[in-house]
């Protein structure tokens, strides 16, 4: 009887094989975007926190929270919470049993891409009049 030769091949699909999908990607946004806020409320938090504690350490903190590292902390944040939102937004849609197709599914997944974006833009420029 002939030995059965083992096939050399990943059991599931694997990043060599596996072409990522619009409906991953914004699986794995929603995922990020949540832990991103997070980082946001910890300096909002260490700001309140200084601001309560001593004018010398508050005067530390709001250095650090109006710099440039903040202004792009804060507004990572802020395009976090859009994208968290509209990907909410999707799910409950989702939670309907509506929209499940491949393609309508994947035209949302842009739409809380390119929407998120967008209002974090008009955010920016409605805080900054």
């Amino acid at each position: 009887m002939a030995e059965a030769k083992p096939v050399e091949r990943p059991l599931s699909p694997h990043l060599q094989i596996y072409r990522p999908q619009m409906t991953s990607f914004s699986s794995i946004m929603t995922r990020i975007t949540g832990n991103g806020i997070v980082v946001g409320v910890i300096l909002l938090v260490w700001w309140l926190l200084a601001a309560a504690t001593s004018p010398d350490y508050f005067n530390f903190v709001n250095a650090i929270a109006t710099s440039w590292f903040g202004d792009l902390v804060f507004t990572l944040c802020l395009l976090g919470v859009w994208y968290h939102y509209l990907a909410g937004i999707r799910h409950l849609i989702f939670d309907t049993g509506r929209c499940l197709e491949i393609e309508t599914a994947e035209m949302l997944g842009w739409v809380c891409v390119i929407g998120s974006v967008v209002l974090t833009l008009l955010t920016l420029i409605i805080i900054h009049l």
